[in-house]
């Protein structure tokens, strides 16, 4: 493990420089991809069209075609694509090339098999239905959601589409962003004094790194979640994107991607309040799927517990606790919560987002926002597994 505190200023400048140059390239190649994501959307009935048209040709007409190979065929699906996309205005043509390259290589793999082409990741989405439970007086929280992720649809809910501040939610997308990014977990960081200062001005909760402390990426992942720590959080943000104001940017791209960007915008890796911060419970749902998805994010969300890497401010680590799982852990939900993440600002209330498990082996995410106080948060979160889980 690389000590930070004893490289030479060359050495932290190339370190440095190879962190952007990476982090300019996942950009890129996120920009790239989402460009042929569209572009396979807009040519895909044309491409599947064109390629129903020679299946036709050569089933009907296989004799006379006998001395036309498939390497022809192939390059005149190529040129008629291009042409049609040309025509409907200016394109990306390396992304045209690709998705004509895509086309000839089911041919070649699927030996004239018909393939669809790749239309891109769905966007997650949940549907209320005509047993979906309008929920009134029976949770404190003003706003709820509760989805069966087995049927994709929603149980139960209450304002869930009212904008709301997520407060310390935020760090649920602040992790997933990260994990997305992060390639060694047991690379270092240092916390700096702008990091420090910027948790006490902003009356964070903290982990308690010490300034000049040399902690690892884990610790900062832990960290972010389970004592939901300032410091860990624009640490995090520091380290991947050189500043929060650069990860803020990656933060609201995560968002475009998710489908999210009408209803949520995220001004901040932390959660503090701001006008221009804003999403729904809905919202954070679908966050909160997206990070149940990913096994990095998963296993850091269900931690009850976790030990910071030893250092000399911090000799035997510091050990940190997700209190919203230790404290729903023993409760009747007819099923077990297995990750969470709460939050608490004024203008939100006491709020969480958690996942669970129920008896049945069926999977449900559960958000709630506006409720009076720590514990009729949770409460409200036993009671909706309880009563609306199969």
């Amino acid at each position: 493990m690389t000590d930070i505190n004893v490289l030479s200023e060359k050495e932290e400048e190339e370190r440095r420089a190879r962190r952007a140059q990476r982090i300019a390239e996942m950009k890129r190649l996120k920009e790239q991809q989402r460009r042929r994501r569209e572009l396979i959307r807009k040519i895909t009935p044309f491409a599947i069209g064109g390629i129903g048209i020679l299946i036709v040709g050569l089933t009907i007409g296989g004799i006379a075609h006998k001395n036309k190979d498939t390497e022809s065929i192939v390059k005149e699906t190529e040129e008629s694509s291009i042409q049609i996309e040309t025509e409907q205005g200016d394109v990306d043509l390396e992304a045209v090339q690709a998705v004509n390259s895509q086309i000839s290589s089911f041919f070649h793999l699927e030996q004239m098999g018909i393939a669809m082409p790749e239309q891109g990741e769905a966007v997650y989405t949940a549907q209320a239905t005509e047993n979906t439970v309008s929920l009134g007086e029976e949770i404190v929280s003003s706003n709820a959601v509760l989805i069966d992720l087995s049927t994709d649809s929603i149980v139960a809910r209450k304002a869930e589409n009212e904008i709301i501040n997520p407060a310390s939610m935020t760090k649920v997308l602040t992790l997933l962003v990260a994990a997305e990014h992060i390639e060694d977990l047991d690379d270092t960081f240092t916390i700096t004094i702008d990091i420090t200062d910027y948790s006490y001005v902003n009356d964070c909760s903290n982990v308690g790194f010490a300034e000049n402390e040399t902690v690892t990426v884990r610790d900062l992942l832990y960290g972010t979640i389970l004592p939901s720590g300032g410091d860990a959080a624009v640490g995090l943000a520091t380290y991947v994107a050189g500043s929060q104001e650069e990860f803020v940017v990656m933060m609201n791209e995560k968002l475009d991607e998710l489908g999210l960007s009408d209803t949520a915008h995220f001004t901040n890796c932390v959660g503090l309040y701001d006008e221009d911060h804003y999403c729904t419970v809905y919202d954070m749902a679908v966050i909160l799927k997206a990070a149940i998805d990913n096994e990095l994010c998963r296993e850091i969300l269900s931690a009850h517990t976790y030990t910071t890497s030893s250092t000399p401010e911090h000799p035997e680590g510091i050990t940190i606790s997700n209190w919203f799982l230790r404290r729903i852990e023993d409760k009747d939900t007819g099923g077990e919560v297995v990750c969470g993440k709460t939050g608490y600002v004024v203008q939100s209330g006491n709020c969480a987002a958690s996942y669970a498990i129920s008896e049945s082996g069926k999977g449900y995410i559960c958000v709630t926002a506006g409720a009076t106080s720590g514990w009729k948060c949770i409460y409200d979160h036993v009671d909706l597994y309880k009563n609306y889980t199969q």
